[in-house]
């Protein structure tokens, strides 16, 4: 019998704004075809606005797959974040903010994260109360994160993410900014559960992928950099994770423009 696998669609930094109305529609619809689960990195508006969340609620109805999604750095700016949720899950679209959900039997724990830098770099409790409290957000993000994969009982787990838990795949921005892009705490309970790939967006101008260092597979799904890297292809990529046994997981560009999207990603 055929192996069952379930195809996961990854995207990130959508920053949908007040008159995004109709422009992101395609791109759900594009997803709707050629994956079974889409997971969504972070960065769902552009600044925060409940406003701006209405809107991708209602570009959210071309999205005829299940899906989840975290918020990311964006969706925190203007003090509303609550509201924002609210309006997401209204609108059928769980956010994870160290909760899970399983998705077509596939286990995801979502956080947004947060920065601090990475190994020897990361920046460490001392001195200020502001640096130490910036520290404890990080690590904060890394348990919420570990709380959510211990919960899991899926053969498959996901980590969704919107800052990065290593360096490689933020490689290519400015050094100067590195800190703010992701935290090498992120990946400490990635490696202790059996996680098969994690995800996550913000550095878009990062790298598409790199390891933990236990081996676990790293995507950066940030739309600006999938744009930039695949031109003749819509902004997402497509995973696909085997539904039954342990995983092999086997990343692809999302399908061609203009090519049947069963086609792109058959095996």
């Amino acid at each position: 019998m055929a192996e069952s696998v379930v195809r996961v669609a990854g995207l990130a930094d959508l920053h949908c704004t007040k008159t995004s109305q109709g422009a992101f529609q395609p791109l759900f619809a594009q997803v709707s075809e050629s994956a079974d689960v889409a997971l969504i990195a972070g960065d769902l508006t552009d600044y925060g606005l409940p406003e701006e969340a209405m809107v991708l609620a209602r570009e959210l109805t071309a999205l005829r797959i299940p899906a989840a999604a975290v918020l990311g750095n964006h969706d925190v700016e203007s003090g509303k974040a609550a509201e924002v949720r609210q309006i997401l899950i209204d609108a059928g679209l769980p956010i994870l903010d160290g909760e899970t959900c399983e998705l077509k039997g596939i286990g995801i724990a979502g956080v947004k994260g947060f920065g601090g830098g990475f190994g020897r770099r990361a920046l460490g409790p001392w001195g200020e109360t502001i640096i130490k409290e910036f520290v404890r957000e990080a690590v904060n993000e890394a348990l919420k994160l570990e709380a959510a994969l211990a919960r899991l009982r899926t053969k498959q787990l996901v980590a969704l993410l919107h800052y990065a838990p290593i360096q490689q795949t933020v490689e290519g921005e400015p050094l100067e900014i590195y800190p703010f892009l992701g935290s090498s705490r992120l990946e400490e309970p990635i490696g202790r559960y059996p996680v098969s790939l994690a995800l996550h967006g913000h550095a878009h101008r990062g790298q598409l992928e790199g390891r933990t260092q236990a081996g676990v597979p790293v995507y950066n799904v940030s739309m600006p950099l999938l744009t930039r890297t695949f031109a003749d292809r819509p902004p997402f990529r497509i995973f696909h994770l085997p539904a039954d046994q342990s995983a092999n997981v086997q990343p692809m560009p999302a399908p061609a423009r203009g090519r049947r999207a069963t086609d792109a990603v058959a095996s």
